[in-house]
């Protein structure tokens, strides 16, 4: 018998998502016109139901709804009312669904895209000067389709975008189709791993996609490397190949570490506008071209944002309050490529990174910092020193394979604090270390507020 999402309600995000019903695939066919800046959607959902309901709630935020059907199985199901207020699309249905019933919902929708304004500022769509960026992290999915907007659930993807001729729409997966029609054109894109709706997302510009470049790679990297393409405006075609060629290095880097690319292919996309942060989504990251400059700054988000395809977009977190496994994990991978491309050691960079945090305030806990925290840069720090202090204590033999098999383990999953310690003390006493002792490395870290001392040297 199937029971509701235990991720649900999340303390962080409470008014999104929803723990009677899960997605497992969407199908999105979206018509943009950028001069309004206004959508047209019809999107499907293929989905079960967690627990006996007659009414299903969605995430929708400032999108008029029209038409709404339902089947499960073979059999229609009548829809008796929709509403659409407030951020949430409830849809009424004239029969009551047992507990692990199929149900597909087609919806259609249209409107303007409003972003959310929250406690991270504006998160969802986006108007650009000259096309569209959606960044939907924690819960902006909801701006432009009709969703189960939480990242324990992780559904598959079907995109079809139709928009301006001369614009390219990049979503993520892979490209399955283009078509002209007068003035418009159609890309389909395919995204055949799961991911969680936040991590979905439409970038359009001026943009020409193009492969970058393959190189020798090291013996040593595991077998199915994937390809790596770039989006971007021609006029910054040739500085975002300088600064972003080196993608295929790190990915040959992290693959030695992590294990294989966990995704089909993996896509930059440069925007001509400058952006404070990059961002990333499942199999391709977002780059202001601020960050084309070429210094070190810039390089290492670009391995930060590259590393998030594994920790975050593969491992992905059951709640918010375990960001940590996805920024913690990411800090960490920049310090790994700084060392293997000469620019750090590790133990310099983790050092580094200890200074920056004893002069700022102790008033964060990692493993639960509330909302308002969670995005805050002493997470991403203090989430890569507590991999550094587990390293230390256990050998860098141990810890390398300890990632690897935490990664083989879950990949394509949903994990939490709970998991990776429970992971890191099996794995840590079947190489012959004391019970007890990834806990205890890690435990000040993660769950106190004052910041310890910084690690000892490792472990040989």
């Amino acid at each position: 018998m199937s029971e509701e999402n235990p991720a649900l309600p999340d303390p962080y995000v409470p008014g999104s998502g929803t723990g009677d019903f899960t997605v497992g695939h969407y199908d999105l066919q979206l018509e943009v016109k950028l001069a309004a800046n206004r959508i047209a959607g019809r999107a499907r959902l293929e989905g079960t139901v967690l627990q006996a309901l007659q009414r299903v709630e969605l995430d929708l935020h400032a999108l008029s709804v029209g038409k709404v059907a339902a089947r499960s199985g073979r059999d229609t199901v009548k829809v008796t009312r929709t509403t659409a207020r407030n951020g949430r699309l409830v849809i009424e249905l004239g029969t009551e669904l047992e507990a692990g019933a199929d149900l597909s919902l087609e919806i259609s929708y249209s409107g303007v895209p409003r972003m959310l304004r929250g406690l991270w500022g504006e998160i969802g769509w986006e108007e650009l000067e000259d096309g569209v960026l959606v960044a939907g992290q924690p819960n902006g999915a909801q701006t432009w389709f009709p969703c189960v907007d939480h990242p324990s659930v992780k559904s598959t993807y079907s995109i079809a975008v139709s928009t301006d001729a001369g614009y390219l729409p990049v979503c993520n997966g892979t490209p399955t189709g283009h078509r002209r029609r007068s003035s418009r054109e159609e890309w389909t894109w395919e995204l055949q791993e799961p991911a969680p709706s936040y991590l979905v997302t439409v970038q359009i510009g001026r943009y020409r996609l193009v492969a970058v470049p393959e190189h020798d790679a090291d013996p040593e990297t595991p077998a199915g490397a994937a390809p790596v393409f770039l989006a971007t405006s021609p006029a910054l075609l040739g500085r975002a190949q300088d600064a972003l060629g080196l993608q295929t290095r790190m990915m040959d880097c992290f693959s030695r570490h992590y294990g294989p690319y966990p995704f089909d292919r993996y896509t930059a996309v440069v925007t001509d506008d400058e952006l404070e942060i990059p961002l990333e989504a499942a199999s391709l990251s977002i780059f202001g071209s601020n960050h084309l400059d070429g210094s070190w700054a810039s390089e290492r988000l670009v391995a930060h944002e590259l590393a998030h395809q594994w920790f975050g977009n593969a491992l992905t977190l059951r709640q918010w309050r375990d960001i940590w496994l996805h920024e913690g994990f990411a800090c960490y991978s920049e310090w790994v490529w700084g060392q293997e491309s000469g620019h750090a050691s590790l133990r310099t960079q983790a050092r580094r990174a200890w200074r920056g945090l004893f002069l700022k305030p102790r008033t964060v806990v990692v493993a639960d910092p509330g909302p308002e925290l969670m995005f805050d840069d002493r997470i991403y720090k203090r989430g890569a020193l507590t991999l550094y202090a587990l390293r230390c204590a256990i050998g860098s033999e141990v810890f390398a394979e300890l990632i690897r098999s935490w990664v083989a383990e879950h990949r394509h999953g949903s994990v939490d604090t709970a998991l990776f310690l429970a992971h890191a003390e099996r794995h840590a006493r079947t190489a012959g270390q004391p019970e007890g002792l990834a806990t205890e490395a890690v435990s000040p870290w993660l769950f106190a507020s004052e910041l310890p001392s910084f690690p000892a040297v490792e472990t040989p």
